[in-house]
Order: structure tokens, then C-alpha cells, then sequence
């Protein structure tokens, strides 16, 4: 990493969909500079909102460029440098999979589990909402539907080989294993995340800001397995 300004840069938080950027930065080789804030940093971190005035991680610039979306950073990382050993370019087969899956990771897999993480764990007791963790909780497991049945016979979602696909679905993996969601994970999907966070990279970067956040892994609070919904 640098902290040239000219490099592409991040800010990020321990556990956040920041990861998944982060992630692929590295994966990527590439030459970056990190700053590492406390989460959530619109309420630690008051300077920050001067930065990104929603408060959110991540928050990302390479030039004159400013992103927010991780999915998205990831896509223009491989896009602006020609990094298509990590993804597909448009006249691929499976390039319209490549996408979905990359916009599925956020909008139907981390979405849901959002709002079981701040009912649980980041509102003050008093406002803590165990019907809506469960909800959004049985919400998630039941859009894993599409994954359990893509994976079998596969390695990676796309091309036979890892992507950013990858890495936007394993982040929301990731999420679900530090909410205990993950006990409910077929087979196949516990195999392939096995897999994604063996990765060097993964490793390097997970632990990344960890003294600095208040999330910690826990067990689902509920006897039983969500009926899917």
C-alpha cells in the first residue's frame, strides 16, 4: 500500500461490505492506500462525513473518481485496469450470470442480513428487534436458493475459475457466518466458502480494522432453522 494520492484509495471498516473492494484490491496486486476507520464511522468517526457526507463504508477514489457501492468498485477495478483474470469481459457466455450474481450479492444476500445485524447487535438494547432479526434472518437463508442450486458441480459461480463474483458473494457469506447464519448453509455453499476465505488474500485482509469495530461473530439466537419464506 501507499499513501501516494494518485494510487487508488479506500476507506474501510472491519466485518462492512468495504471487504469486499479491499478484497479484491488485493487480489488484484494492485498498489492502494487503506484508511482504516471504527464502525459505524458517521457516528465514531464525525470527521468522515466531510469525506462522504452518507456516512457509509465504503468510500472509495481513484483520481477524480469517488464511489460508494462496493459491488460496484469491484466492477470498475477490473474494468478501468484491464483486470479480466478476476472478471468477464461483455462478449462472454456467461456474462450476463457474471453481473447478475454481482448485484445479487447486495440488493438480495447482505441487504437482509443488514437489518438483522443492527436489531441484534448495533442499536441500544432498549431498541433491539428480535421478530425482525428473525424475519430478515429467514429472509436470507431463503435467497440462498439460487446459489444452492447453481454450485453443485463447480468450483467458482463463473468460468470455472474465481472472479469478483466471487468475491461479492463471499462477502455476504462472510456476513451470514458472523451472525451464526451460516449453520444453515448446504453443503455445497459451505464447501465454496470454505474455499473462497482460504484464499491468501482473504486472509490478509479480513482481520484489517477488527480492534476497531464493534461487531462480533455471534450464534443465531433462535432454537429453530428458518422455514424458508
Amino acid at each position: 500500500m501507499t499513501t501516494d494520492t494518485a494510487k487508488p484509495k479506500l476507506w474501510h471498516c472491519y466485518s462492512s461490505r468495504s471487504l469486499r473492494p479491499l478484497w479484491a484490491l488485493e487480489e488484484m496486486g494492485m498498489d492502494y492506500e487503506l484508511v482504516e476507520l471504527p464502525f459505524p464511522p458517521r457516528i465514531f468517526d464525525r470527521d468522515y462525513l466531510k469525506t462522504n457526507a452518507l456516512g457509509t463504508v465504503p468510500f472509495f477514489t481513484d483520481g477524480e473518481v469517488e464511489m460508494t457501492e462496493s459491488s460496484g468498485i469491484c466492477l470498475y477495478l477490473v474494468e478501468r485496469y484491464a483486470k479480466y483474470d478476476l472478471g468477464l469481459k461483455s462478449d462472454h457466455a456467461e456474462y450476463g450470470d457474471y453481473l447478475n450474481w454481482l448485484f445479487h450479492s447486495d440488493a438480495t444476500l447482505t441487504f437482509p442480513q443488514t437489518i438483522a445485524l443492527r436489531y441484534s447487535q448495533l442499536e441500544p438494547k432498549d431498541r433491539r428487534l428480535p421478530q425482525a432479526v428473525e424475519d430478515y434472518s429467514k429472509w436470507f437463508v431463503a435467497r440462498l436458493k439460487r446459489l444452492n442450486a447453481h454450485l453443485p458441480g463447480r468450483q467458482f459461480l463463473c468460468d470455472e475459475r474465481f472472479t469478483i463474483a466471487d468475491i461479492a458473494i463471499g462477502y455476504a457469506l462472510y456476513l451470514a457466518e458472523g451472525l451464526g447464519l451460516n449453520q444453515f448453509f448446504e453443503p455445497v455453499v459451505v464447501d465454496y466458502w470454505q474455499r473462497l476465505k482460504a484464499r491468501p488474500a482473504f486472509q490478509k485482509v479480513e482481520p484489517l480494522g477488527a480492534e476497531k469495530s464493534l461487531f462480533r461473530p455471534v450464534k443465531y439466537p433462535f432454537e429453530n432453522a428458518p422455514e424458508l419464506m
